[in-house]
């Protein structure tokens, strides 16, 4: 955890941090000494979940102290979210794993955004081969909460998922979206909606 907050680019940079401050280091749990060798012996045998745990309950911390400063003025109290994803490009060389293109390597993160604290509340990792749909399986949706999609999204057993467990959805129709409209609601004309 130091490393990742202390922005330490590799084991070599974050042991000599480490080691400049040797005399607290048994008091850190490292023993005498920390190697590069036994850090990451350490990482290798550690369970990552630990760390996806405790970084969302980092999370729901700051949103706790975001909504408590909340000034907007929202007409209605649920949460809503934004999700969408940005790709990265990778050395297929070094991550033959992370398939995109034929000669290329990606990854995607899939992230759930809180619009009010601005906070992103959910981030997944997929391949970058993976269609965004498949990300919206990770998710749960909390009931009464609105969630907005961008148009990649459109998946209507999934947007039924959304509709099932009582939350509300908004997302861009597709231009060749073929469709037929059930029934519409009057307009009113004072307010525009």
């Amino acid at each position: 955890m130091y490393g990742q907050l202390s922005n330490r680019e590799n084991l070599r940079d974050l042991v000599l941090t480490v080691n400049a401050h040797s005399q607290k280091a048994y008091h850190l749990g490292f023993g005498k000494s920390v190697s590069k060798t036994n850090l990451a012996r350490a990482n290798e045998n550690r369970d990552w979940r630990i760390y996806q745990e405790f970084a969302y309950h980092l999370v729901a911390e700051a949103r706790k102290i975001c909504m408590a400063h909340d000034t907007t003025q929202f007409s209605f109290s649920n949460s809503d979210y934004g999700f969408d994803s940005t790709t990265i490009d990778l050395c297929l060389a070094v991550f033959w794993w992370a398939t995109f293109r034929r000669a290329k390597a990606a990854i995607k993160i899939h992230t759930q955004y809180d619009v009010r604290t601005s906070i992103p509340v959910f981030i997944h990792i997929t391949a970058g081969s993976v269609h965004d749909t498949y990300a919206m399986d990770e998710l749960s949706y909390e009931p009464g909460s609105f969630y907005i999609f961008d148009r990649r999204y459109i998946d209507f057993e999934r947007l039924f998922v959304i509709h099932e467990s009582k939350s509300y959805f908004d997302i861009r129709a597709k231009n060749n979206l073929q469709f037929k409209g059930q029934y519409s609601a009057t307009v009113d004309k004072s307010t525009g909606v």
